[in-house]
């Protein structure tokens, strides 16, 4: 999954980024409000984590801006911690409010549980037959068997299983497990994919030529 983190504070931007990095997701910056919504209207993140008091452009005009064309997930994290702040973030078009200081275990969760609701997904336990993918420890068993997937391979079956039975492009793939400084080579999500079919089954995956993978309901 990939996300963006809005912060003006460098130490506490890369401890988000490293935090969300070591969590299998791809990770984008930004340092102020103005070149954050430049990126958060030119890609389809799947979450952004998203500081109030930001130079040149803040919080709250970010959000006010994003919600006049894209319903990305957001996560508010302030060190502005009273009710009327919270109300005010959420109303003004934020998902959830975390408050400064805050647990980096609790900030991951609560992103990984924007993105569920996004997708429609209740449960962090999604099975298929003898496929069980568990999106909260980040773990795939097969017949009950854990299965060794690299992380990129696992963000790839993540984003299939929260999106089952509808058809993910390439193009949607790269830009929801890439982030803007990663390699990406042409045909690596067709090795990957050829990789986890290995694993999990040669008809886990389907692919429609020219057109994408998706896997079945």
């Amino acid at each position: 999954m990939r996300t963006l983190i809005v912060e003006d504070e460098l130490e506490l931007r890369r401890a988000i980024a490293q935090a969300l990095l070591e969590e299998g997701f791809a990770v984008d910056l930004a340092a102020d409000g103005k070149s954050g919504l430049i990126k958060a209207q030119a890609w389809d993140y799947d979450a952004i984590v998203l500081d109030l008091m930001l130079p040149i452009k803040s919080g709250w005009e970010f959000l006010q801006e994003l919600r006049k064309t894209k319903s990305t997930p957001v996560l508010i994290l302030s060190a502005r911690s009273e009710v009327p702040d919270r109300v005010r973030g959420l109303n003004a078009g934020a998902d959830d409010y975390l408050v400064k200081p805050f647990s980096v275990n609790e900030m991951v969760a609560r992103v990984r549980s924007l993105i569920r609701r996004a997708a429609g997904v209740a449960s962090s336990i999604l099975q298929f037959n003898d496929i069980v993918v568990n999106l909260a420890n980040r773990t795939v068993y097969k017949a009950n068997e854990l299965v060794a997937l690299t992380a990129r391979e696992y963000a790839l079956v993540e984003l299939l299983a929260l999106h089952r039975g509808k058809l993910i492009s390439r193009t949607m793939i790269y830009e929801h497990i890439f982030g803007e400084d990663d390699d990406s080579l042409s045909n690596l999500v067709d090795v990957h994919v050829s990789h986890i079919r290995k694993k999990l089954g040669a008809d886990f995956i389907e692919t429609r030529r020219g057109q994408g993978y998706l896997i079945h309901d």
